[in-house]
């Protein structure tokens, strides 16, 4: 058998394509802006050489370079939550948003912005009254849903059911956001719009490492659920006769996906779509839903997708960079579309 239609030769395959695409996406960022750099002096930036222009050793070092790293993790990070999601619920349709930890992450950083950002600004000075407080606002807000969903998680046994639970507390979270916005100041419902547009160039330089860590760290844990997960697309109850601790493991991926969602969102808005379309991508490219082959697949594919997005964003306009979320639906929903359609010649779940 020809090594590139046997499973692994694919996966293998595959991971070049993405790894391929991933290295040109990112060196096309780092060339494209609204300032343009000659390449020789990127290069000559990257190896740690002094410009002849410090105006672009800024825009590349503190600008581009942490905007790719920022897009691709967060790429990654919201791929592997939608895939988690939809094995854990048996889903093609489930997604980050779908439980509303990044509604809730929303409804922090509205309470942040729409009531208490004058009182920060006061209190702490402009800085914490500011980006601090809207970070602490999201992460406190997501944190407040998950540990909601983890105790309805206790009680309901039904998978089916806690995801009808996550939609309607996504919705009343959402009914929160709305009430805030009606009752704020102009300026304020004019901020929150922005947040809420998703934004990839929002991480330093300086908060990069910890935005890293914390990334790379829940997908070393999502990597160590793999049987798990293999398991479960046999079933609950095959998976129960396996010796999977369903309760426990929903809880785990409950958390995950929480903490994935949370810090995306937190640092660059709630962006759409990735965690959605991009594990079909994935499935589409290897034909298999086995997660040794589609979890590392989903991470490269999810990076490349919102690099791929930001790439788009920062072309030169007049108006400046365009919103990643006015960007996300326009290669997300042809693909969704084409899901629903083929679904019953694609398998997911098996």
């Amino acid at each position: 058998m020809n090594k590139f239609t046997n499973g692994k030769g694919r996966f293998v395959a595959v991971m070049w394509l993405l790894l391929a695409a991933m290295i040109v996406l990112a060196v096309a960022n780092l060339l494209t802006g609204a300032v343009p750099i000659p390449v020789r002096e990127v290069l000559s930036i990257l190896s740690g050489n002094e410009s002849e222009n410090y105006a672009w050793q800024v825009i590349v070092l503190e600008a581009r370079l942490p905007m790719i790293c920022t897009a691709a993790f967060s790429g990654a990070a919201l791929a592997v939550a939608g895939l988690l999601l939809q094995t854990a619920f048996n889903n093609p349709l489930a997604g980050p948003s779908i439980l509303g930890i990044s509604t809730g992450a929303s409804l922090g950083v509205a309470v942040v912005m729409l009531s208490l950002g004058g009182f920060l600004s006061t209190v702490f000075g402009t800085a914490a009254g500011g980006y601090v407080s809207i970070l602490t606002g999201a992460f406190l807000g997501a944190a407040v849903i998950l540990i909601a969903l983890l105790v309805f998680s206790s009680v309901v046994k039904s998978t089916t059911m806690l995801l009808i639970v996550g939609i309607m507390v996504s919705y009343l979270a959402s009914s929160a956001i709305s009430l805030l916005n009606f009752f704020s100041t102009e300026s304020g419902v004019h901020s929150y719009v922005i947040w809420g547009l998703g934004n990839f160039s929002g991480v330093s330089s300086a908060q990069l490492p910890v935005f890293i860590a914390i990334i790379a760290a829940a997908l070393v844990w999502a990597a160590l659920m793999v049987k798990p997960l293999n398991a479960m697309l046999l079933g609950a109850r095959y998976a129960e006769n396996l010796g999977v601790n369903m309760r426990r493991v929903r809880n785990e991926l409950l958390i995950i996906t929480g903490v994935l969602t949370a810090v995306v969102t937190a640092f660059c808005g709630p962006i759409g779509f990735i965690g959605l379309v991009v594990p079909h991508i994935a499935r589409l490219l290897l034909s298999t839903s086995n997660h040794n082959y589609l979890l590392p697949a989903t991470v490269l594919a999810g990076a490349d997708i919102a690099l791929l997005c930001t790439l788009i964003s920062v072309m030169p306009t007049s108006v400046g960079m365009i919103p990643i979320n006015a960007i996300t639906p326009v290669i997300g929903v042809p693909i969704i579309i084409y899901i629903i359609l083929n679904r019953k010649k694609i398998q997911y779940f098996n």
